[in-house]
């Protein structure tokens, strides 16, 4: 393991590759006690997530939603409960991957926010954006729809006394593949700290529908490139970056593309800057 390796996972908390089943368990079981003590800590009841199909938003709504169950059946106080959200701009490419996640992740109630007319609304407001080329703008629009996508959530779980969980792991945060006070902006992150591998194991240890499992991951905001895949975007694969992470060896130019991804995102991963 390099320096540089050793530095990242230690500033990302990764969590060491599971030695075996017994300590993936205990992982999951470390995951809820979290999501349960943020709850009670908070003095709120209620969690809200938005669900978009991938393996992410799946691991982390089913931990979610048995987090609340187990507060139930501990505290026999009802209203501990979860809000799974459909966050679509028009209609989903992959909406039936999506409605698999609801169904496998179970959640006391089930919401649909349409977000189209809102970025529409938005993007129709904003003189600057009809100087960008099509391509750009099309970039721009896409951080837009992460932003008012967690809009919606902030909404309802504040209409819900509730807090908002994001799913960002550290596969996605050594490379900053999220958008800042976007998917980025949550009250919790219960994948913190996993790679993806990690992120993957859990899902299949939960039960999780194997497509989703092995679904291939993607950001879905641009509209020229639906479904445009992660790894594409990276640069570098999923394999590569876990690898990374726990500190194993990488080629040369997977190795110089994460450390250059990382230091190029440091503001993602920080406070704002004040005096």
């Amino acid at each position: 393991m390099s320096n540089r390796q050793a530095e990242i996972a230690a500033a990302l908390d990764v969590v060491p590759p599971f030695a075996d089943e017994a300590a993936l368990v205990a992982e999951v079981e470390r995951r809820k006690r979290f999501i349960k003590n943020c709850l009670q800590n908070s003095g709120l009841k209620v969690l809200v997530l938005g669900i978009s199909g991938g393996v992410d938003s799946t691991t982390a709504g089913r931990l979610a939603q048995l987090s609340v169950e187990e507060l139930r059946a501990e505290t026999g106080d009802s209203g501990y409960r979860f809000i799974a959200v459909r966050l679509p701009h028009d209609t989903q490419h992959d909406e039936h991957d999506a409605q698999d996640s609801l169904k496998f992740i179970r959640a006391d109630e089930n919401d649909t926010v349409n977000i189209a007319s809102s970025v529409r609304g938005l993007g129709e407001q904003v003189a600057h954006l009809q100087k960008l080329s099509e391509a750009r703008r099309d970039f721009v629009n896409g951080n837009i729809k992460a932003r008012i996508r967690m809009v919606a959530q902030f909404a309802i779980a504040n209409a819900n006394n509730g807090l908002v969980i994001g799913t960002d792991h550290a596969a996605e945060a050594v490379m900053g593949f999220f958008t800042k006070f976007g998917d980025g902006a949550c009250d919790l992150a219960p994948l913190s700290g996993l790679v993806k591998g990690q992120v993957r194991a859990i899902a299949q240890y939960l039960g999780a529908p194997q497509h989703l499992v092995m679904k291939t991951p993607t950001a879905d905001l641009e509209e020229l490139r639906p479904g445009k895949p992660d790894e594409e975007a990276h640069g570098v694969s999923y394999a590569e970056i876990d690898a990374f992470l726990h500190g194993q060896p990488v080629s040369e130019a997977a190795y110089a593309t994460i450390v250059r991804t990382y230091d190029n995102t440091r503001h993602k991963r920080e406070l704002p800057l004040v005096p």
